[in-house]
């Protein structure tokens, strides 16, 4: 499968946290993605950019801290993560980017 240049437009960024390092352990990576993006459509841009087989994807939405900028109030905008479950074998290497 060759990757499609809306697969890169669905993947944004790998997430590294102390959560996701815990379930890398476990054969899951997270990746920041879309907020209109699909569970079939992450799976089906992951295993393209990436050349591994997935075998679940879950996904959860973050909703944005209110912060103050500035001494004024504002809002971060709302994330959303993938936790995409590999199948045994396959591992991604997220500290070297794609």
């Amino acid at each position: 499968m060759t990757a499609k240049p809306e697969h890169y437009d669905i993947i944004r960024k790998p997430v590294i946290t102390e959560k996701a390092t815990m379930a890398s352990e476990h054969g899951a990576v997270v990746f920041q993605v879309a907020r209109d993006a699909n569970k079939p459509q992450i799976k089906e841009a992951v295993e393209a950019l990436f050349g591994v087989k997935v075998k679940a994807v879950n996904t959860v939405v973050t909703k944005g801290k209110t912060k103050k900028f500035r001494g004024r109030p504002g809002v971060r905008s709302d994330v959303k993560k993938a936790y995409v479950t590999l199948e045994e074998g396959n591992t991604i290497d997220v500290s070297t980017g794609l």
